[in-house]
C-alpha cells in the first residue's frame, strides 16, 4: 500500500532530480518504490564503519540503533528508530527529512547512498 507521505516523498525526489540535474535523487526514488522486504536494515555500527566525519548519507531502508557512532553524519532514511536518531544527534550529527537533505545538497554531490 502506498501512503500519502510516500507519494509526496517520491514527487519531491523526482522534482529535485530534474531541477538540479541530480540523478541521485531519482535513484533514491527508485529505491523507495521497492517493497519493504527489499529495503535494507542498517545498524549504526555499519554507518560508523562506512562513513567519515561530516559525511552525508541516505539509507534506503531503516536505521536501527545497534552499535554506536563516533563521528557526526547527516542522515536521511525511509525509517529510523528513536534510539538511532538519538545516538546520531548525540554524536553531533543530524537526522534530515529528504526535503532538508535536498535543500542542503541540491546536486547530491557528496551524498552517499547505503542501499
Amino acid at each position: 500500500m502506498v501512503t500519502h507521505a510516500k507519494v509526496n516523498m517520491l514527487k519531491i525526489l523526482k522534482k529535485a532530480s530534474k531541477e538540479n540535474d541530480a540523478p541521485i535523487w531519482a535513484k533514491v526514488a527508485d529505491y523507495a518504490q521497492k517493497s519493504r522486504s527489499n529495503q535494507k536494515i542498517v545498524n549504526l555500527k555499519k554507518i560508523d564503519e562506512s562513513t567519515d566525519d561530516g559525511n552525508a548519507i541516505i539509507i534506503t531502508g531503516k536505521v536501527l540503533g545497534t552499535g554506536n557512532i563516533s563521528h557526526k553524519v547527516s542522515v536521511s532514511s525511509f525509517s529510523i528508530s528513536n534510539s538511532a536518531a538519538k545516538k546520531i544527534k548525540q554524536s553531533g550529527g543530524e537526522v534530515l527529512k529528504f526535503s532538508e537533505m535536498i535543500k542542503k545538497f541540491p546536486t547530491g554531490k557528496g551524498v552517499k547512498i547505503i542501499a
